[in-house]
């Protein structure tokens, strides 16, 4: 290797081509930019090992079960609890026993474009996944929290594949499921098949909120999702309700009030 240059060695770095036995062979390297490269090697071993850790220490739930012989294990998770306007949509999302995705956590978490990596890689890999929402009619009508656990349960029944238990993100089960179920607070955090059917709720909304921007372009639905910003706020105010919005929630009744007036 140390006839080969610095340059062409920072390519292959780069490119992921380095195998183990050539950073052992660099290591005796004395050239500044190879020390560099391996420099950069060690933090991106050390940040792939913290990853994998994580990913492990996320299938706590899993491994447990899979350990009983339950294999069918589908994670749920929705968004859209907090937005004045748009849908709730949940998904559910069974992996393949012993998968372990890396990056992989609450969707909150994760940047626009990470998320759309791991849609893909999860829609890739996953055994069966399926999305479930309520309309602003439904939430109206029904109240959000109930309208989240509708989501969810369309969700669990678009599966193809059956479940043979649910880990759910939250306090409270889906009631009337025919499947054993666990609720856990903060799980889109703790459990690798939760922390999937949050990435893949949240894509799918996002995506949702983005095509109602095209509708309703005043609203910057696109930026801000339906969630109650300045901007959207001042569109609220300016252009009163869509049929979007969702009617119950108290900034929207009160807007609405004043314009009736």
């Amino acid at each position: 290797m140390d006839r080969v240059s610095v340059k062409e060695i920072e390519t292959r770095f780069k490119a992921g081509l380095l195998s183990a036995s050539d950073l052992l062979a660099l290591q005796s390297d004395g050239r500044a930019g190879v020390r560099k490269l391996l420099l950069a090697a060690e933090r991106q071993a050390k940040v792939k090992e913290a990853l994998q850790y994580k990913a492990e220490a996320m299938l706590h739930f899993e491994r447990a079960l899979w350990q009983q012989g339950i294999n069918f294990i589908a994670g749920i998770d929705e968004v859209g609890r907090g937005p004045l306007a748009g849908p709730v949509v949940a998904a559910a999302v069974i992996l393949k026993p012993q998968q372990s995705i890396l990056h992989l956590d609450d969707s909150k978490k994760l940047s626009a474009q990470k998320r759309q990596r791991l849609t893909l890689e999860i829609k890739e890999t996953a055994i069966d996944f399926a999305y479930g929402s309520a309309s602003p009619q439904e939430i109206d009508a029904l109240n959000i929290f109930q309208a989240s656990l509708l989501a969810m349960r369309r969700a669990v029944e678009g599966l193809g594949q059956r479940p043979e238990h649910l880990l759910i993100d939250g306090g409270h089960a889906i009631a009337n499921m025919p499947y054993t179920q666990r609720a856990i607070v903060g799980g889109d955090g703790k459990s690798q098949s939760i922390a999937a059917a949050s990435v893949l709720a949240k894509t799918a909304r996002d995506q949702m909120m983005h095509d109602y921007a095209q509708q309703f372009p005043e609203y910057g639905f696109d930026a801000h999702a339906g969630y109650p910003t300045a901007k959207h706020m001042a569109a609220l105010v300016d252009h009163g309700p869509t049929p979007i919005h969702r009617q119950s929630f108290g900034p929207v009744k009160r807007v609405k009030k004043r314009l009736d007036k």
